[in-house]
C-alpha cells in the first residue's frame, strides 16, 4: 500500500512523503478540530501545530498502520489543552452538517443535548458519529480498552435520549 511506503519513507526523515501524509489525513484533521475548537481560524492553527508536532517526533511511530490513530490522538490532545486553556467545554461546531433530512433546529437541540452528557461520552459519540472511526480505532485513540469506549458509547447514547426526551416531552 501507498500510504504505509510513505509511512516508512517519512520516517526516514523524506520531507516530500511527510507532506503527502499530511495532505491525506489534513480534511480529517481539520474537521476534528473544527468540531472541537468551533472556529475555523483556530482549527487551522491547530492543524500547523499537530503538523509540526507530527513532524518533530515521526521516528517515534511504532507502527505504520496506526499513523491515522497517533495523528487524531495528537489533534486530540492538542484540542484538549487549547480547551483548558480557554476554560470552555469542547462540543461540536460540525453538527450543523449533520444529515440532510434534520432541520436546523433539530441540529441545535442536539448539540445542547450533547453539551449535557459527560465529555467521555460525547467524545466517544462525535468520533463514531461524526467523524466515522470505529470503536477500534477510538479505542487506539483514548487509549482506552474497547470494551471501555462500547460503554461510554451505550451510557452516551442514553444520557442522549434522556436530553432529547426531556426536551421534546415526547418519547424518542
Amino acid at each position: 500500500m501507498e500510504i504505509m511506503s510513505l509511512i516508512k519513507k517519512a520516517k526516514k526523515g523524506d520531507d516530500g512523503a511527510f507532506y503527502e501524509l499530511m495532505q491525506i489525513h489534513k480534511i480529517r484533521l481539520l474537521k476534528i478540530a473544527f468540531s472541537y475548537l468551533r472556529n475555523e481560524e483556530d482549527a487551522l492553527e491547530a492543524l500547523q501545530e499537530v503538523t509540526f508536532r507530527a513532524y518533530r517526533s515521526i521516528h517515534k511511530v511504532k507502527e505504520a498502520e496506526y499513523f491515522s490513530t497517533w495523528l487524531i490522538r495528537i489533534m486530540l490532545n492538542y484540542c484538549h489543552d487549547q480547551a483548558r486553556k480557554k476554560k470552555r467545554i469542547a462540543d461540536t461546531g460540525l453538527l450543523e452538517n449533520l444529515a440532510e433530512t434534520v432541520d436546523h433546529s433539530q441540529t441545535l437541540e442536539i448539540q445542547e443535548a450533547l453539551l449535557k452528557i459527560d465529555s467521555r461520552s460525547r467524545e466517544v459519540i462525535i468520533l463514531k458519529y461524526y467523524h466515522d472511526l470505529r470503536i477500534k480505532d477510538i479505542a487506539e485513540i483514548l487509549e482506552s480498552p474497547e470494551s471501555t469506549i462500547k460503554t461510554w458509547l451505550y451510557k452516551g447514547l442514553k444520557a442522549l435520549r434522556n436530553q432529547m426526551e426531556d426536551r421534546s416531552g415526547l418519547n424518542v
